[in-house]
């Protein structure tokens, strides 16, 4: 259980990347559908959770640019369960006072998706209780392509910030602008690699991994990450 004491720190910002759907439901002799399915339905209680606990930033890495090589089946699977997911997302962000917010380029995702993620962060804009961020269509290189296109172009037009580019502008113009940098990276299912995910924000983060797949990853393991986070000597630049 984790401790209630005033030395116990609890990460303002966790970030994980959501893996091991497909084995997970392939060892159970289910289609990784299944997996999918599961999955989802756990980031839902996780998000709970999560909130429950006090943290106020949660940044999932749900669908990344490369997971449309997978099958046309599974993406075509993932696709109609992101549908399903954004829908049911509002009720949650209502109830939590939670704005969501989406990181990636939408413009490689169906019309329907594009124009849900729209209405959600619309309408969840004001919301200040919890910040969750949903990677969808993401990567991190893609990221900072686009936003070194959109520095360079505002540059030639006059509307950059007079002086030398620093790192608080460049993050200004990441997907992740106005949004404190994770102090805790979770990656399910014993995959130890960062897979494009934040490769800028997380420059100073703490990296838990653990063997335990997404859809089977619940309290006990949310406490075991932050517990292992304690236990690490947080310093910035020093030795």
């Amino acid at each position: 259980m984790m401790e209630n004491n005033e030395e116990y720190r609890l990460p303002e910002h966790i970030a994980i990347i959501l893996d091991g759907n497909g084995r997970w439901a392939a060892s159970k002799g289910r289609p990784r559908s299944y997996g999918h399915i599961v999955g989802c339905d756990n980031l839902e209680k996780m998000c709970n959770v999560i909130g429950d606990r006090g943290i106020r930033y949660l940044t999932v890495y749900a669908f990344s640019t490369e997971n449309w090589k997978r099958s046309q089946e599974e993406v075509r699977v993932l696709m109609d369960l992101f549908r399903r997911y954004l829908k049911r997302i509002m009720k949650t962000a209502r109830r939590r006072n939670m704005r969501v917010r989406f990181l990636g380029d939408p413009a490689g995702l169906a019309p329907d998706i594009q124009e849900s993620i729209r209405q959600l962060e619309e309408s969840t804009k004001d919301y200040d209780s919890m910040f969750f961020q949903i990677a969808l269509n993401y990567g991190s290189r893609d990221e900072i392509v686009r936003a070194v296109t959109k520095l360079a172009d505002d540059a030639r037009s006059g509307k950059l910030p007079e002086g030398r580019v620093t790192e608080e502008v460049f993050a200004s113009y990441l997907d992740t602008a106005d949004i404190p940098d994770p102090d805790l990276l979770i990656r399910t299912s014993g995959e130890q690699r960062l897979s494009n995910f934040l490769l800028w924000q997380l420059a100073y983060t703490e990296f838990y991994f653990t063997p335990v797949p997404w859809p089977a990853f619940g309290i006990k393991e949310l406490e075991d990450a932050i517990a292992a986070y304690n236990g690490r000597d947080r310093r910035f630049g020093g030795v």
